[in-house]
């Protein structure tokens, strides 16, 4: 086996992982898919659409052109696709994107509710976003219009759709998503007993730099993993 089919290999893995935590996490559930660059390549890593996310394997992540096309796999791809090839046409910083289905983020984007950074964790996630039309991203037009809401941010929330997440690589866009799932969780609790108070920007700027490091980022997916092997 050569580096580089190492290299492709680790990362399917890494996806799979991923999806199996996140799906234990009620962050994905029978939807949502995850995907990664291919390094030096216009093409992308992805669950098929067809894959079990509670039961996904190596050989559900099926390889893609921008265009959806199959370059390696059988499997298609998700209709959304599209999702991830806009975003990587426009940022050639993101290398993996995440369209989640959780559960206590979109009970939010349901009601118009922004979820707000009412702990540390969220001092990461940046300017959540918001896309006000609740509908399947399955053409590249409305890919677009997704791409434009979310700019050069993180998170965007998809009204009664669950949310996307842009990141450098898969760990971070993992724990972005994570982290928003947690966030809107203890935010919806703390409602019911009070007024959460969110961090102000001043804070914001500060916890977010002492959380954004790679150390503290393995972490999390350690936690989970660990979650996932006792599974």
């Amino acid at each position: 086996m050569t580096n580089a089919t190492q290299t492709i290999a680790e990362k399917k893995q890494m996806l799979v992982d991923a999806i199996l935590m996140m799906e234990r996490a009620q962050v994905i559930d029978f939807n949502g898919h995850f995907s990664c660059r291919v390094p030096g390549t216009d093409h992308m890593l992805i669950n098929s659409g067809a894959s079990v996310r509670s039961a996904l394997t190596a050989a559900d992540i099926v390889t893609i052109d921008l265009d959806g096309n199959l370059v390696e796999g059988e499997a298609v791809p998700p209709m959304e696709f599209h999702i991830h090839a806009e975003i990587y046409r426009r940022r050639p910083n993101v290398n993996a994107v995440v369209h989640t289905h959780p559960l206590w983020s979109t009970l939010f984007s349901m009601v118009g509710l922004p979820v707000q950074p009412v702990i540390m964790q969220a001092a990461v996630l940046g300017e959540i976003r918001t896309f006000a039309k609740t509908a399947s991203i399955n053409n590249r037009p409305l890919a677009q219009e997704l791409g434009d809401a979310l700019a050069e941010h993180k998170v965007i929330m998809l009204k009664s759709h669950g949310a996307v997440v842009a990141a450098e690589g898969i760990l971070e866009a993992f724990v972005l998503g994570v982290y928003l799932e947690e966030t809107a969780q203890r935010q919806h609790m703390a409602m019911q007993i009070g007024t959460p108070t969110a961090l102000t920007p001043e804070q914001v700027k500060v916890i977010a730099g002492n959380l954004w490091k790679p150390h503290l980022l393995r972490k999390v997916w350690d936690y989970h993993y660990g979650i996932l092997q006792r599974a």
